[in-house]
């Protein structure tokens, strides 16, 4: 499974590419993408205004009677805060974006130790965040906040030497656009919502801003419906970004986790297994939302250890993870999330190496019978596998770490602790014989002031010469 996962990954080749999922999926994925590993999804838009529930606000505000009714909490804040006749569009006036930063957001998501970013160009409530020719005032540049905000963060990220790469999500679908609520209604022969609208965007978007990250959603339709077959072979041979652009797997019904350039099969997927493709784990910080919520409490953030874990252990079985912040409808991403990010970036400065160029170990990715729960990663350019001590240091006393999986030790390999490489006594490395496993003798915390100074989490043990 590994070695058909590397072939998959080689880059993209020369050939020119049909419009036909055997074709298309034929594609190598560009071998940026999987050894980023790490990227920051964003969800901002007028959902961000109302900030209650979900960006699914008026989806659950209004429904689609007979067929979806409105949950009442919603039509209850409604009548409570807004006017009668107060209706979502009203709610894009207030999507000001005032004190938007894209430098200071750029600087930020930099320091998260990401390598690529994922903007929400269009959610499905259809508000753009662009300038664009397709959809006539309900888009920022012309009712909001007067600014084209993906173009600002996307400049602002590529004027750094150390930024991300830039990326974009668009929803295919629009709730309410009669458009498309005529091509639904028509069973979906007619596409002039596909011609005149969705698919337009989807072009605009990359001829002027040129996404190395195209994260489709929104998909209700049959792929015949949407075209997107024609796209995507405009987009691998002849776009602006071919030779860079990787594609997520929702292009619509039935190709979910089937084709793509690379799988995200449903949110927050992590098979817990090697796969013989690429996935992402796009998740989300805010426990219940993908978007701001202003009743947000510290207890519907991921904590430090949570986030970590759900980082490791997709890295370890050769996923990527997107993780998502919800930034405010004034522009500002909340204290709670950018401390989020901010840790996972001191996280990464130690124990990076054992996370980005990364590939599964072939032996075992989870050993749930250590001493304490142990994730690994291999780095084959470097002869080194990376354990991943879950609970951290043990505690004083505790006696040596045993990885169980890992059978024994050869001659002459050695260990060393990411963040503390020179620590006296250094990580002493053995096995018994007639037992299974491999004992590791920690650095006492005091002898690794970085660590012990560090933002916590995980501590990661590099060992060469592991059989």
């Amino acid at each position: 499974l590994l070695l058909l996962l590397l072939l998959r990954q080689a880059g993209p080749a020369a050939a020119r590419y049909e419009p036909n999922w055997q074709s298309l999926d034929s594609r190598p994925l560009p071998g940026w993408y999987d050894q980023a590993k790490i990227g920051v999804f964003i969800h901002w838009g007028v959902f961000s205004v109302p900030g209650f529930g979900n960006e699914w606000f008026w989806w659950r505000w209004r429904g689609v009677p007979p067929f979806v009714r409105p949950e009442q909490p919603f039509v209850d804040f409604m009548a409570a805060n807004y006017p009668p006749g107060f209706t979502y569009a009203d709610f894009a006036r207030e999507f000001k974006a005032e004190l938007f930063n894209p430098e200071a957001w750029a600087d930020t998501l930099s320091r998260s130790g990401a390598k690529y970013v994922v903007l929400t160009s269009k959610h499905h409530e259809g508000y753009c965040l662009w300038n664009t020719s397709h959809s006539f005032n309900w888009n920022s540049a012309q009712v909001g906040s007067g600014r084209n905000l993906l173009a600002e963060l996307a400049a602002a990220i590529r004027n750094r030497s150390d930024g991300p790469r830039f990326g974009v999500y668009h929803s295919l679908y629009e709730w309410y656009n009669p458009l498309y609520l005529t091509d639904a209604q028509n069973n979906f022969v007619t596409q002039d919502f596909v011609r005149y609208k969705t698919m337009a965007e989807l072009y605009e978007l990359v001829n002027q801003y040129r996404p190395e990250v195209i994260w489709s959603d929104g998909d209700a339709g049959v792929p015949e419906y949407w075209n997107s077959t024609e796209f995507l072979a405009w987009l691998y041979n002849d776009s602006p970004v071919r030779d860079s652009v990787v594609t997520n797997d929702r292009w619509g019904f039935g190709t979910a986790c089937k084709h793509g350039g690379y799988f995200t099969c449903q949110d927050g997927y992590n098979p817990g297994k090697l796969v013989s493709y690429k996935f992402e784990n796009a998740m989300t910080l805010i426990k219940g939302s993908w978007g701001y919520v202003r009743n947000l409490r510290l207890t519907d953030i991921y904590s430090l250890d949570e986030m970590l874990e759900t980082v490791v252990s997709t890295v370890s079985y050769g996923g990527n993870v997107l993780m998502n912040i919800g930034p405010t409808s004034y522009g500002v991403i909340p204290a709670l999330l950018e401390e989020r990010l901010l840790q996972l970036g001191d996280w990464l400065s130690i124990n990076g190496e054992a996370v980005y160029n990364s590939t599964p170990w072939h032996l075992v990715q989870r050993d749930a019978n250590a001493t304490q729960l142990v994730y690994y990663t291999s780095r084959p350019d470097l002869g080194s596998v990376y354990a991943f001590l879950m609970s951290g240091p043990p505690a004083p006393g505790a006696g040596p770490v045993r990885l169980a999986s890992p059978k024994f030790a050869a001659p002459g390999a050695n260990a060393t602790l990411l963040g503390c490489p020179t620590a006296a006594p250094p990580v002493r490395l053995a096995y018994r014989p007639g037992v299974s496993g491999v004992y590791l003798t920690l650095p006492g915390q005091a002898n690794c002031p970085d660590l012990l100074s560090g933002p916590g989490g995980p501590w990661v043990v590099k060992i060469n010469g592991l059989l």
